[in-house]
C-alpha cells in the first residue's frame, strides 16, 4: 500500500465517523452554509492581484513537520495583505496537521476565495466544506472516477461552490466533465510525493482552452512563476515555499514583490 492508498483508506473511515458525529442537518445550521461565496476564477483574473493561491499547511507526509506553531489567523491575513489572490487551507489532520477549524479561522478574517484542500471522496465532505466557509473544493481526478467527478461537481455547484479539478497525468484529463472550468495541474506525484514543475509545462497545451488554469507545487522562484504564467497558468498554488519560513506572510510578500518586478 503506497502513501496515497493509506491516506484514502483513512479518509473513508474518518468521513464515516464524522457523519455520525456531525449529521448533515447540524452542518446546515452553520451561518456559513447560506453565506454568499466568492469566485476563485474571478479573483485569479484580477490584474491588481498576483494570481497566487497561498496555502496554510503545517506538515506533509513527505516533509514531516513544516511549521508546527503557525497561526492560521495571522498567516492567512498576512497572505492576503501581501497580495495573494486567494487562500488554500488544508483540513486533513492525520497526515497534514490541518483541521476544519483552520479554515473557519481563515474565513473569519478574510473576504477572498478560500479553497478547502483535502481528499474529497464523499458528498458529505462537500456539505461540510460549505458549512465551514469554503468557496472552492478540490476534486482530484487521480482518486475519483469520471462519474464521481461529475456527481460531486454537480453537488458543489448546487451548493454554490466552485470546483478546482486537479490532474497529474494526461490520461486524467479525459475524466473531467465538459463543464470543468477551473483545472489545476499538480506537479506532485501523490503516489511517491515527488515534485517536478515540468509537469505543468508538459500538460499546459492539453488543458481545456476555456478553463482557468492553476499550477500546484514546486514553484520555487519568481522566475519559474513568471514562466508558468506565460505558459497560460493564471493561478499559482503555493504552500511549502512560504510555510517553511519563520514568517510565511513576509515570505509571500517578498515573493510577490519580486514576481511583479
Amino acid at each position: 500500500m503506497n502513501i496515497l492508498e493509506e491516506i484514502l483508506a483513512w479518509k473513508r473511515k474518518e468521513v464515516s465517523e464524522n457523519k455520525a458525529l456531525y449529521p448533515i442537518k447540524l452542518l446546515e445550521r452553520s451561518p456559513y452554509f447560506t453565506a454568499k461565496t466568492k469566485s476563485l476564477r474571478h479573483y485569479l483574473s484580477r490584474e491588481d492581484l498576483s494570481g497566487i493561491i497561498a496555502e496554510f499547511k503545517r506538515q506533509s507526509p513527505s516533509k514531516g513537520m513544516i511549521n508546527e506553531y503557525a497561526n492560521p489567523a495571522e498567516v492567512c491575513l498576512e497572505y492576503v495583505q501581501a497580495g495573494a489572490s486567494a487562500l488554500s487551507v488544508i483540513t486533513d489532520n492525520k497526515y497534514f496537521g490541518g483541521s476544519n477549524q483552520d479554515l473557519v479561522t481563515a474565513r473569519k478574517n478574510n473576504y477572498c476565495p478560500i479553497l478547502r484542500k483535502d481528499f474529497m471522496l464523499d458528498e458529505y465532505q462537500l456539505i461540510e466544506a460549505r458549512s465551514i466557509g469554503a468557496d472552492v473544493v478540490l476534486l482530484i481526478a487521480e482518486i475519483l472516477t469520471a462519474k464521481e467527478l461529475k456527481r460531486l461537481s454537480a453537488l458543489a455547484k448546487e451548493l454554490q461552490m466552485e470546483v478546482l479539478f486537479e490532474v497529474h497525468e494526461r490520461a486524467s484529463l479525459d475524466k473531467l466533465p465538459p463543464e470543468a472550468d477551473l483545472v489545476g495541474v499538480n506537479n506532485r506525484n501523490l503516489k511517491s510525493f515527488e515534485v517536478d514543475v515540468a509537469n505543468s509545462f508538459k500538460l499546459a497545451e492539453c488543458l481545456p482552452n476555456d478553463a482557468t488554469r492553476v499550477t500546484e507545487s514546486g514553484i520555487a522562484t519568481p522566475r519559474i512563476a513568471q514562466q508558468l504564467k506565460k505558459a497560460g497558468f493564471s493561478g499559482l498554488l503555493m504552500g511549502e515555499r512560504f510555510m517553511r519560513e519563520t514568517n510565511p506572510g513576509k515570505a509571500c510578500r517578498l515573493f510577490i514583490s519580486r514576481l511583479k518586478n
